[in-house]
């Protein structure tokens, strides 16, 4: 945050580089736009021909369900789709899922997370990051996030313990985590780092796609994220164990012949799983989406960078931490307002002139929920909460004041894909207009 006599400096210096002059639409003067601009769902802005083809090819061939079927050719959209993700992800190996959250579960089956294990994992993440280590029956222990959004590098080592098994690095609204310095870290301490890129997909940190850096990455491929089939999801890794034991999870214990002929020679033998297996349907509407991914990634990019080049010289604005920036989705361009109550006024302004911002959303503040707090599972003696550092360890706003203060203060307007450049001019006049008015307020 700035310093009082850098906030003065700045906010004397606005009025010289912004439309500030103009009358806010909240205190009755026009507004920027009279129709309110909407980021829609991604993906399925894309859909065309090509995912149709990819449908009705499994419709006429009678065999939507991946491994058998009627007659003898089967469509092979899931395994195609495995292949071709693995490629476009640097990554070994792939396995397609039927959510991100079955990825999360499949990912920690094979880094073999489970009762007396503790993970590290962001204050502020999506549900399904708590939940499937409560589901493994280990210990979630929260830490930090930076004003990346994502989870703080120096607060991750105070976290550790002689039961910490991994680190759940989140790369949360399109921006990566930074890497380096987690990956030292769990080097350092002979931790596994599982990648959860759920949120960005087609997102890369220095140069390699997101969940191509750690021991295994996951990805969700559901309605709100870059690619989507409406749900689906996927786990990837350069591990041949790894993958083989996230294979056999998702599919009951065992492994088809596909994929012993993709690790090779077996490793492991039959084991207690569940059921995961993505449908030829999804796999197909997947792989088609999956052929765009670069398309729309570019798009939402250069939407962004006209933003953020239209907004960089107004005194003392501050952006949202970015790891690399020439990584990130630009999914979003959040500023920070230093308070919650400039917080609350700009979303209000900016709402009033037909470019509506938010807080930071599609995540939780997980330690802040009532069910985290009191520890509610499925069944009363559930290990993840009655063993080891389960029955002391406290969650609660205490265990996250930095993460509720760097929430509190940001607030950006989401980015699409198929915004014009007058959409992007549009945010960039409600911001250079609104902004300096909430500053000097």
């Amino acid at each position: 945050m700035m310093d009082r006599r850098e906030f003065l400096a700045a906010t004397a210096a606005l009025a010289a580089g912004s439309d500030a002059s103009a009358q806010l639409a909240i205190e009755g003067g026009a507004p920027v736009r009279e129709k309110p601009l909407r980021a829609d769902y991604w993906g399925p802005q894309y859909y065309d021909d090509k995912e149709r083809a990819e449908l009705m090819e499994v419709l006429e061939t009678g065999r939507p369900f991946r491994w058998y079927g009627r007659g003898t050719q089967p469509p092979m959209k899931v395994a195609t789709f495995e292949k071709e993700f693995a490629a476009r992800m640097q990554t070994r190996y792939a396995l397609a899922v039927t959510s991100g959250t079955a990825a999360l579960q499949c990912a920690l089956a094979a880094l073999e997370v489970g009762p007396g294990d503790e993970v590290i994992l962001p204050a502020w993440t999506w549900h399904s990051c708590f939940n499937t280590i409560v589901h493994a029956g280990a210990l979630p222990v929260f830490a930090e996030i930076d004003e990346s959004f994502n989870i703080d590098p120096n607060d991750i080592e105070s976290k550790i313990t002689p039961a910490t098994k991994v680190i759940m690095a989140v790369h949360l609204q399109g921006t990566p985590a930074d890497l380096d310095p987690i990956l030292r870290i769990a080097r350092k301490h002979k931790i596994r780092v599982l990648e959860d890129c759920a949120q960005a997909v087609g997102a890369d940190y220095k140069g390699k796609p997101v969940g191509s850096h750690g021991d295994i990455g996951i990805y969700s491929l559901q309605l709100n994220k870059t690619i989507t089939a409406g749900e689906g999801g996927a786990v990837v890794t350069n591990d041949p164990v790894l993958f083989e034991r996230a294979a056999r999870f998702h599919d009951l214990g065992g492994l088809r012949e596909l994929h012993e002929r993709v690790v090779g020679k077996p490793q492991l033998g039959w084991f207690f799983g569940t059921n995961f297996r993505m449908n030829e349907f999804s796999g197909g509407v997947l792989l088609a989406q999956l052929r765009k991914l670069d398309t729309i990634v570019s798009a939402v990019r250069a939407n962004a960078r006209r933003v953020y080049e239209g907004l960089r010289d107004l005194p003392g604005i501050r952006f949202r931490k970015q790891p690399d920036p020439a990584g990130e989705l630009g999914a979003a361009v959040f500023i920070d307002l230093g308070t919650r109550e400039r917080c609350d006024r700009f979303l209000q302004a900016m709402k009033a002139e037909g470019v509506p911002a938010s807080r930071p959303s599609g995540s939780v503040i997980l330690p802040t929920l009532p069910h985290v707090m009191k520890k509610v599972t499925v069944h009363p003696k559930w290990p993840s909460f009655t063993m080891g550092r389960g029955p002391t360890i406290e969650y609660g706003p205490q265990c996250c004041p930095r993460t509720l203060d760097i929430l509190g203060r940001f607030a950006g307007v989401s980015m699409d894909p198929k915004f014009t450049e007058r959409d992007c001019e549009d945010i960039v006049k409600a911001v250079r207009k609104v902004y300096p008015a909430v500053m000097r307020a």
